[in-house]
């Protein structure tokens, strides 16, 4: 009787111990790994960061719609800014622009600049370089398969400082800027006046009722003409023989 009393006390004890832990899964070992305790970490900072900067933006939202429109331009700026691809077809597209005009009527300053432009293109001597929100296309001095020393040395290289010299155009917004002023008036050839008075050089636009005046009488023009206007212009023409035919007669007579 005592043998089941001490075998009941075990087994009563062997049931009230807390049960031994088994192995922890893969997920737990990750979790309590050094990466899992730095990724839980980092994105209970970024949640935090997430969140004060909401309460940020309903606190103060005149400063929030400033600093978004800001966001928003300058990444509407990075993604329009223009490439090289982008230069080169500009570039070849206002070259037959020029082309179809004959050379006397050419403006000067727009010739010689894609001339310049193109001369730089033929010989592999134009760079383009992208500075976050705008595009710079400049010159170098020598092409970059070209296996001379100097274009090969890095010591001889050109230094930074020379860098704004040598820059041909600046694309921004989708634009080439420098590319579209100097294509200003292209069909103008200014050489051409040079040798008028100075008076005659310059033209001033017209008034607003000169302007109204050219405009009235082109609508008259494309009306039909009515039987009166016949008759005006018939006895108009009439009148200018007979006055004509004394004279004829006079000089024959003479």
């Amino acid at each position: 009787m005592a043998s089941w009393r001490v075998a009941r006390r075990m087994f009563c004890a062997a049931a009230e111990a807390p049960a031994a832990p088994g192995p922890s899964s893969r997920w737990e070992r990750l979790k309590s790994s050094k990466a899992g305790v730095w990724c839980r970490s980092l994105v209970s900072d970024y949640k935090e960061a997430c969140r004060e900067m909401v309460v940020g933006a309903w606190e103060k939202p005149l400063k929030a719609s400033v600093y978004g429109t800001l966001l928003g331009g300058v990444l509407a700026c990075f993604y329009s800014k223009p490439d090289r691809m982008s230069f080169e077809a500009d570039l070849l597209e206002r070259s037959n622009q020029l082309c179809l005009l004959s050379p006397w009527i050419r403006s000067g300053t727009s010739d010689g600049h894609i001339q310049t432009l193109v001369k730089l293109r033929n010989e592999g001597r134009l760079r383009h370089a992208s500075l976050g929100v705008l595009s710079v296309m400049y010159r170098t001095d020598y092409d970059p398969d070209t296996m001379l020393y100097e274009a090969q040395c890095s010591n001889l290289s050109v230094p930074w400082r020379e860098l704004p010299q040598r820059i041909l155009d600046i694309g921004f917004v989708g634009r080439w800027w420098v590319l579209d002023s100097r294509m200003k008036d292209y069909d103008v050839n200014n050489e051409e006046f040079k040798h008028l008075p100075a008076y005659m050089q310059v033209t001033s636009p017209p008034s607003i009722q000169e302007v109204e005046r050219n405009e009235r009488l082109h609508n008259e023009s494309l009306l039909p003409l009515t039987v009166e206007d016949e008759e005006k212009e018939t006895k108009v023409v009439n009148k200018e023989e007979s006055q004509s035919q004394p004279v004829v007669e006079k000089q024959a007579q003479a």
